[in-house]
Parts: C-alpha cells; structure tokens; sequence
C-alpha cells in the first residue's frame, strides 16, 4: 500500500522504491539484506522463527498496524536473540489514539519513526551497530 495511500504520513514512493534506495546506501556495508513483506501475521511470526536460527543476525521490521494489536509478533520478537530495530515510516506517536498500544516496541531493541523514506536505511544502520558492539537484544 506504501504509495498508494495517506502520502503525509508514510510518502509517495513504493515500497520497492524504498528498498532501491536502502540498497544503494547500504552496498558498501559489510550486511547480507533478506527483505521480506506479508499482510499475514502467521507468515510474519514463521520468518521471525526462521530468523532465530542465525547467530549472526539481527531484524529490522515494520510491522505496521500489527504493532498495536499482534501479541503473536511480540511473543516470536521476544524469542529472538539479536538486535531488533522496528520502524515505521511515520511518527506513530503523534498520530491517532488507537494507535497507543505499542505491542511489538516492547520487544525492540531500538525504535525509529517519523523518518519516512530513509527508516529502513537508518534502521540497518542501528542494527549494524548494535551487532558490531556486541549488543543482543536488549533496551539500553
């Protein structure tokens, strides 16, 4: 849906865009990407599993509207050793009510928001730090 809809809060480019424009500011970082995208939270919390199994690695994830209603998320997040940077394109914060709940933030490891476009980038930036400092998955 990313430029498809509410452009103020998440802007005009597609989520392809997005992922060319991460990928040209992170090729020459020594980081191996797996993009991965589903509206399913059964899909989501099965490549979180799939994740856990690497040592060496760490998830930056958008969960979108999950973030305030999927304990299922949370649960598999929490089950995860390494860093975890969740973004979201738009200042959640700041937006509606409902969207209070911050479910899967409590399993993150650092949380961006409000950087459209360039969250993904300054989220694997995060990550890539936190692995190189020795840092799993905890809040300080």
């Amino acid at each position: 849906m990313l430029g498809k809809r509410e452009s103020q809060y998440y802007g005009d480019l597609t989520l392809d865009q997005i992922k060319k424009l991460t990928e040209s500011k992170i090729q020459n970082l020594p980081v191996k990407i797996q993009w991965f995208q589903s509206n399913s939270e059964s899909e989501i919390v099965e490549k979180i599993q799939a994740c856990s199994k690497s040592s060496d690695s760490g998830i930056v994830i958008n969960p979108g509207a999950y973030t305030h209603t999927s304990v299922a998320i949370h649960d598999a997040l929490k089950t995860f050793k390494g860093p975890i940077v969740e973004v979201h394109l738009s200042n959640v914060t700041s937006r509606e009510s409902f969207r209070s709940p911050r479910l899967t933030s409590q399993a993150a490891s650092i949380i961006i928001e409000g950087l459209g476009k360039l969250a993904f980038y300054i989220g694997i930036i995060s990550l890539l730090e936190r692995i190189e400092d020795g840092i799993s998955n905890s809040r300080s």
